[in-house]
């Protein structure tokens, strides 16, 4: 089942996928079905009236959490002599409650047969990922008078889907009846109950279901209302960027994860349906995005990952000490170790990079406080930057996995086995170092001088800092630059050879400053230049390169995270018109896909396509692909704080009109920005 006949609705690590009909039949690699914890707690969800299926006449996503199905039976050639007809409306929050309602609009009384055939696989989100569903546990069923219990156990993990209903049903091993006598224009109604129960390999009871009645509907749109309310007001004259704003602010809400040991703190899960979780690089990115926006969400994520980081060698999760997290799962490969996830530490850039959003987290927020609760997890970030990560001993991050089994080959953020290559195409052999995480590691020094500095007391250690970081620009810049293409190395290998592709990556060497200023404006001629520039976004990988392809994942895809922060680093070194053509261009793409951005969409050539294609098994909605709206906002307003103020210094598209942000939240309290397009002068008309 494709993406564009199914519909979703989620509340954070709790999501439903379903067909049109709200029907759900799922297979064992397909990501439909309620899933919860990284667990699917219902595969089969199949509503029928006298043993005929149900057709959709239309469905609406009310909200994030909750959609509403307009059904009548039969085939559609029937519709116009349909006789009854059936509303399933439901709703996500923990768990999820469906309400069904059944109308007769015959003269004549009617007698019902109502029936909802379901189960549960259990199956592990990774099984579904891989497309491997071997459960080694036990599946079960407790037929009750007043509910269904599906279960799986694995000695002491256990999970249940325990269903019930507010009309009295007749319950079986496959799902619960009704039957139901309809007079003429009568309606009949039921509410249904499905509760998710988790218990973890140790006995430990990790959540109990939640019944989404009323009342917690009602929070849940009261808890909506506030986020909005709470958040900057964007106003504009070209209807697509508040409207966008909006989009990417509803769908950051429905991407809040409250992990276990938070108490109700939320950070951002990186994206449906395959990482509704914690991701250590994913959820820094994101907050780096959002915070002039919604600077809460950094404090969670700084706290979450700081109590996670790495404390001890370990092979199989491929953690060292001051190793900041990859991803976090709660499923049943992870709690049987069959895979690493429990945390598992295999990304080489989330560790600089949480050094690198503490830093920026105070000079938006003034929160001295939380840099010195966290100044031992920074010291200890920095010392695996030189003690751990330095594989080779030539000063760079490098990353080879010591899981080779079910780790991670790649380990930043271009992931995917294929994205490091030489010009001739060939892979390299491991270790590698990315270009891009130099940079990062070269901004984390430069921002923890800063705080140790002014808020650790220990000014020998800045003065330390800012030698290193001088020191690793000076030889980044040495052995990085590729002299006949003027630009920089996508990555080294072991032996220092340059890994010489045209990337992306190269535009986040800006954003960290690490570039020398005399090479800037070659990077940036790149950036915005025809083999790297589609028209609506910069690509992974240029045109022309032997790996390039408009739909590989990382080979030539446009990313709207990745060109958020290349504008961003565009606007760093003086190029705000580049940056602005970076923004005008992914704002546009963002009015093809509803506002909601997705996570990657294909490389092809604004010309050739006239719209932005889409990138078939793309997540969405996806946390930093929510988030870049809002730093491209950013960027185009010239927001930066400085010296306890917000400096505001536009440079909006060509015919982008007026734009407001109003109520941005920091040290400064709470303050305005407003902005103008310039004009088209070329084609005004007469």
């Amino acid at each position: 089942m494709g993406q564009s006949n199914t519909v979703r609705i989620l509340d954070g690590n709790t999501f439903v996928v379903s067909e049109d009909t709200g029907d759900i039949e799922a297979t064992p690699s397909e990501p439909t079905g309620l899933f919860s914890l990284d667990t699917r707690f219902l595969s089969t969800w199949v509503l029928t009236v006298n043993g005929e299926r149900l057709n959709a006449l239309s469905f609406d996503d009310l909200q994030y959490f909750e959609s509403r199905f307009f059904l009548v039976p039969g085939m559609a050639t029937h519709y116009i002599d349909a006789k009854l007809s059936i509303i399933r409306e439901r709703a996500v929050g923990g768990s999820f409650r469906e309400q069904l309602t059944i109308l007769n609009h015959d003269e004549r009384p009617v007698d019902l047969e109502i029936r909802m055939d379901a189960a549960s696989d259990f199956a592990d989100l990774f099984q579904v990922k891989d497309e491997i569903l071997n459960k080694k546990g036990e599946l079960y069923t407790e037929v009750e008078t007043n509910e269904l219990r599906l279960g799986y156990r694995r000695g002491n993990f256990r999970r249940e889907t325990v269903i019930s209903s507010s009309m009295a049903a007749r319950y079986d091993s496959k799902g619960f009846a009704y039957t139901v006598h309809l007079e003429p224009n009568e309606q009949w109604h039921t509410a249904i109950n499905v509760e998710t129960h988790a218990v973890g390999p140790g006995g430990r009871d990790l959540r109990l279901g939640l019944r989404v009645h009323g009342n917690e509907r009602l929070a849940l749109q009261h808890d909506l209302e506030k986020w909005i309310a709470d958040a900057p007001k964007v106003n504009s004259e070209h209807g697509r960027v508040a409207s966008t704003y909006r989009r990417s602010l509803i769908d950051l809400a429905a991407l809040r994860f409250s992990p276990l040991s938070l108490g109700g703190a939320t950070l951002p899960a990186a994206g449906l349906p395959w990482f509704m979780t914690m991701f250590g690089r994913d959820s820094i990115l994101t907050c780096l995005q959002t915070l002039p926006f919604t600077p809460h969400l950094s404090k969670t994520t700084l706290r979450i990952l700081a109590s996670l980081q790495g404390s001890r060698f370990d092979d199989f999760r491929d953690e060292d000490p001051g190793r900041i997290l990859h991803e976090m799962r709660y499923g049943e490969t992870a709690a049987f170790e069959e895979q690493p996830h429990s945390p598992y530490y295999g990304s080489v850039d989330a560790t600089p990079l949480f050094v690198v959003l503490l830093d920026e987290y105070e000079r938006w927020t003034g929160d001295v406080a939380l840099v010195k609760e966290l100044e031992q997890e920074s010291r200890a970030a920095l010392r695996w930057i030189d003690d751990y990560a330095d594989l080779v001993g030539s000063g760079y991050i490098w990353y080879e996995r010591r899981n080779t089994e079910t780790g991670l080959e790649n380990q930043c953020w271009k992931d995917s086995w294929d994205s490091i290559s030489y010009r001739d195409g060939t892979l390299p052999p491991f270790p590698r170092a990315t270009c891009e995480v130099q940079g990062y590691a070269y901004d984390a020094k430069i921002r923890a001088a800063r705080m140790a500095r002014l808020f650790w007391d220990d000014p020998e250690f800045a003065d330390q800092l800012e030698r290193e970081a001088a020191a690793l620009k000076e030889r980044f810049n040495r052995d990085w630059w590729v002299a006949d293409g003027e630009y920089y190395a996508l990555a080294l290998d072991p032996e220092g050879r340059q890994c010489d592709t045209l990337s992306s990556n190269i535009g986040h060497l800006l954003w960290s400053g690490i570039v020398e200023p005399e090479r800037a404006e070659k990077v940036a001629q790149h950036l915005v230049g025809p083999r790297l520039f589609s028209g609506w976004g910069v690509r992974t990988l240029a045109e022309g390169e032997v790996r390039y392809n408009p739909i590989g994942y990382h080979n030539g895809t446009i990313w709207p995270f990745d060109n958020s922060f290349i504008a961003w680093g565009l606007r760093r070194y003086g190029f705000a018109e580049e940056a602005a053509t970076i923004a005008s261009g992914i704002l546009d793409a963002a009015t093809y896909f509803d506002g909601r951005l997705p996570e990657a969409f294909g490389g092809y050539q604004r010309e050739l396509t006239k719209f932005p294609v889409e990138y078939p098994t793309a997540c969405s909605p996806q946390a930093w692909s929510t988030g870049t709206p809002l730093l491209l906002l950013r960027t185009m307003l010239g927001l930066e704080p400085h010296e306890g103020h917000l400096a505001v210094e536009p440079r909006l598209p060509i015919g982008m009109g007026r734009i407001e942000v109003l109520d941005i939240p920091g040290r400064w309290g709470r303050v305005d920005a407003f902005a103008r397009g310039r004009i088209d002068l070329e084609n005004l008309s007469d």
